[in-house]
């Protein structure tokens, strides 16, 4: 099951926030490295997202263009 964006940017904050209640330095270091993860876990989960708007985006226009084409030889 492919992750969102949303779900990401949430571990993160979750990590941000563990990090922030830490008294021990290693567990804030820890958590921080995780909320460093999941951020780019997100921002790579957002360019995903777009790339495959774009692509559809560009499959749907294509199969306008073939439709069109498909009824000009038709008449």
């Amino acid at each position: 099951m492919a992750q969102t964006y949303e779900f990401y940017c949430e571990r993160a904050d979750e990590a941000a926030a563990l990090a922030d209640a830490a008294t021990l330095e290693n567990v804030r270091e820890r958590e921080l490295r995780s909320e460093k993860t999941w951020r780019g876990l997100a921002e790579q989960a957002r360019k995903t997202a777009i790339q495959r708007e774009k692509a559809e985006r560009e499959r749907a226009g294509k199969r306008a263009a073939e439709a069109e084409e498909a009824l000009a030889r038709d008449d």
